[in-house]
Formats: structure tokens, C-alpha cells, sequence
């Protein structure tokens, strides 16, 4: 894998956003230059917008763009619970927004008057009702005061979502699963485990995570498809051991299929807005070569010299 042509290609197409990403985890930069550069998508009521996600350009607050950023705050190890881009996603969830008392929505009706991928139209009924829900979730009993209301409200909500969570095991919505790992992850760091039984939500998602993984390589190149590294963040995680030759089998992936620019594949399309989707397309490539650069990093046997 050649780490400079990659290097290159953020420097030279990257969003701010993703920049001041690749300088934190592989250049020592600092956190509060992702902070900046997120802080830029946060609108007034406290939720993301602006193609945060790069599928969706509305520049309303969704919950699923709001996810993204709690997604970058676990990247980036914050954990100052007054820090004002924090503050403000606590003010958006805990405001009732795109909210129906049990989960928050999937997607927003006003996401049909802007550039998106089908799959963020707006839905009526939520085909998929704990994508983000179960995350945000783990975030709010993360950072909430205990004898805040939304942290009880929080407890409510994870009771809920596990009970779901085991109606419709296994699932085969990716987005589903990856959003009640990262619950789990939630409780576990914050050391919660009287809300509901963690051992058994462990085995369960044990048994998830082999039930959704793609085994079948040869589609990895040209399908959508769901590998390890969905769930699969850190050597230290509970899914790893049993998941380790996988784990092993996408380094020599990431390392063999890295195109002439430094990019991998972006595997999806949207069938509408083709000038806007040209531009996410080289969004999602930049956010592509991070992710495949920190699973080599963390997850490959031979050491990362970003400057070779």
C-alpha cells in the first residue's frame, strides 16, 4: 500500500473536515482543528446538516447527520461533556426534533427538496427504526449528568431498544447492527450494566456480526457488502478474536486493491443527482482512505510510516 499517493489525494480533493481527520490520526494534529472544521455542519438548534453525510446535502438538522458527528467525536476521543459542539447535540436530541418518544427518525422530510441518495428520501414509516437510533443512544448516557431528565429518558430508550433489538435477531440491516454495537461499546466504556444484560447482548451480537460479514471475498471488489471493519474498530474489542483471520484477510485487501490514485472503490451510486453525486463520490474517497489506512494501522502486522 503505498500511504503518499493517499496522503496525496486528501490533501489535494479532502473537505477541511477530513483533512484536519488525517492530520490527527496519522500526523499529530490536534483535536481541536477536527472540532473547528466539524463545527462548521452544526447548525443553531445543535443537530448536523450539510452533507455531514455526504449522501445527503439538506441543510435542515437530521438525526442521521447528527450520528455522523457523534461518530467523529468517538474518533477523536473527546471526552469534555461541556464542550459547546457536544452541549448543542444534547439541546437537538433532547428537543423533541424529529422525534416520536421512542426513536428518532431515519429520515427527515425535508431531505426530498435536496441533492440525496434514494435511500435518505424521506419515508413515512421507518424501515429501519434503531439506524441511528440505538447510537445515539449510547451517546446520550455517555454524556448526560445522570440526574439530567435525557439521561433517564436515555435509560428508557436503551430498555427499548435491546427488547427490539432480540424481537428481530438477526437482523440484516448493516446500518441497524452497527448502530447497536456501538451501543454496546456506549455501556461498556461507560461502565453501565444494570440497564440491561451484557453479557447476553454480547453473545447476541457475537452471533450478528458473523451472521452479516460477507465471506465471500471475491465480492468485496465490485458489491456493497459488509466486512468486519464495520463493527470492528480496535484489537481490544470483544468481536476481534473470533473474527481475527478476517481481520487479517482485509489488511491484504486494503493493501492489494488501493487504485493508481490512492483511492479504493466506492461501491454505490445514487440513480439521481449525477454533479452533485460526482462531488460526495470524492467526499466519501477521502473518508474511504482514512478508514482503510486506521484498520491497516491498527490491524496489520507491518508499521504505518505515513511519510514513506
Amino acid at each position: 500500500m503505498n500511504y503518499q499517493i493517499a496522503r496525496n489525494f486528501v490533501y489535494r480533493n479532502a473537505r477541511p473536515l477530513d483533512i484536519a481527520r488525517w492530520k490527527f490520526l496519522f500526523e499529530n494534529g490536534s483535536q481541536e482543528d477536527v472540532l473547528k472544521a466539524l463545527a462548521e455542519y452544526q447548525n443553531e438548534d445543535g443537530g448536523f446538516a450539510h452533507a455531514l453525510e455526504p449522501d445527503s446535502w439538506n441543510p435542515n438538522s437530521s438525526p442521521i447527520q447528527t450520528w455522523v458527528a457523534t461518530e467523529i467525536i468517538s474518533e477523536i476521543k473527546l471526552k469534555n461533556k461541556n464542550h459547546p459542539i457536544i452541549q448543542g447535540i444534547l439541546r437537538y436530541l433532547g428537543s423533541g426534533d424529529n422525534f416520536d418518544g421512542h426513536t428518532w427518525f431515519n429520515t427527515i422530510t425535508s431531505n426530498n427538496d435536496y441533492p440525496h441518495a434514494a435511500w435518505w428520501d424521506y419515508q413515512p414509516t421507518q424501515s429501519v427504526p434503531y439506524n441511528p437510533t440505538a447510537s445515539l443512544i449510547g451517546f446520550l448516557l455517555t454524556f448526560t449528568e445522570v440526574s439530567d431528565p435525557l439521561y433517564s429518558l436515555a435509560c428508557r430508550l436503551a430498555k427499548e431498544a435491546y427488547l427490539y433489538f432480540k424481537q428481530i435477531f438477526p437482523t440484516d440491516s448493516m446500518s441497524t447492527a452497527t448502530c447497536f454495537v456501538n451501543l454496546y461499546e456506549y455501556l461498556k466504556e461507560a461502565a453501565i450494566r444494570d440497564l440491561i444484560d451484557m453479557q447476553e447482548f454480547c453473545s447476541l451480537l457475537q452471533q450478528q456480526i458473523t451472521y452479516m460479514i460477507e465471506y465471500d471475498t471475491e465480492k468485496w471488489k465490485t458489491e456493497y457488502i459488509c466486512k468486519q471493519s464495520q463493527f470492528i474498530k480496535t484489537k481490544s474489542s470483544e468481536f476481534y478474536m473470533m473474527n481475527k483471520d478476517i481481520c487479517e484477510f482485509e489488511c491484504e485487501f486494503i493493501s492489494n486493491n488501493q487504485n493508481s490514485d490512492g483511492t479504493w472503490n466506492i461501491n454505490w451510486t445514487w440513480d439521481r443527482y449525477p454533479e452533485e453525486w460526482h462531488i460526495s463520490k470524492n467526499w466519501w474517497k477521502s473518508d474511504w482512505i482514512i478508514k482503510n489506512i486506521k484498520f491497516y494501522q491498527e490491524f496489520c502486522s507491518d508499521s504505518i510510516n505515513i511519510h514513506e
